[in-house]
């Protein structure tokens, strides 16, 4: 099965894989059902997680039921313990930039959030927009989720310049990357051209970047307040390994 499903993530368009997937998780939810392990998001649990990755496998991570990854859980995790996104009585502006399958319908019919997803292929999105030119005003969202997303974009400096402009002051973004903290600096290079030696060196064929720890520092320097918040080190490690968590993943916490 860990096989098959490897094969299918990787060889299946992601529009197509989005639409497969609301039919394959009630099935393989039943089918792997446990006491094992939990998805918060959902509060399921099972006997085993999905198998997920492109460069190296990891076992237990994809959730049966949300198909959430670690970062999801992480990121749920937060939001839901730290902050009022769930709870605001103030209807809050959220734009959520390549709306993961996990949050998009929790998301979607959240009372308390007017909810804006946008990305240049998703077919979750409601507005088709380049991250490096948002057809958004200055200043018009009080939280925005952008994860997974700039490791994929050659300019990620004008891309934050342009989440810090729409933000709104005194609102929070969250930007989640593949990070590698044991490098104090970011690694690119461009001549490295061929899919596979790029999947090799960044993680993923369409990645731009491994981030470093330099990541912070670099959103600070386009005027966010960054907090890293090293979440899973704050709850107890039972949690951490019930939720199939990444010990140790930073969460990047953004304020203008």
């Amino acid at each position: 099965m860990k096989k098959l499903f490897k094969l299918i993530l990787n060889t299946i368009p992601r529009p197509i894989l989005i639409r497969l997937s609301y039919v394959a998780r009630p099935v393989l939810a039943l089918i792997l059902k446990g006491e094992k392990f939990t998805d918060p998001i959902d509060g399921k649990s099972f006997k085993m997680f999905l198998p997920y990755g492109y460069k190296k496998q990891r076992n237990n991570v994809l959730s049966p039921s949300t198909f959430s990854l670690e970062r999801h859980r992480l990121l749920w995790l937060y939001l839901n313990d730290k902050t009022d996104f769930f709870t605001s009585l103030e209807k809050k502006e959220v734009l959520h930039f390549a709306p993961e399958q996990a949050f998009y319908k929790l998301f979607r019919n959240q009372k308390n959030i007017n909810y804006t997803t946008t990305d240049l292929f998703s077919p979750l999105a409601d507005v088709k927009a380049d991250i490096c030119d948002l057809p958004f005003q200055d200043n018009s969202y009080d939280v925005i989720l952008c994860n997974h997303v700039l490791e994929h974009i050659p300019d990620d400096t004008k891309a934050m310049q342009e989440l810090y402009r729409v933000l709104k002051p005194g609102g929070m973004g969250i930007f989640q990357i593949p990070q590698d903290l044991n490098r104090e600096t970011t690694f690119s290079d461009d001549s490295i051209t061929n899919q596979k030696d790029r999947a090799a060196i960044f993680g993923q064929y369409d990645h731009i970047r491994i981030y470093g720890h330099d990541y912070f520092d670099k959103l600070r320097s386009i005027g966010f307040t960054v907090i890293e918040e090293d979440y899973t080190h704050k709850i107890t490690a039972e949690l951490v390994e019930k939720y199939c968590l990444a010990k140790g993943e930073i969460i990047p916490i953004c304020y203008k």
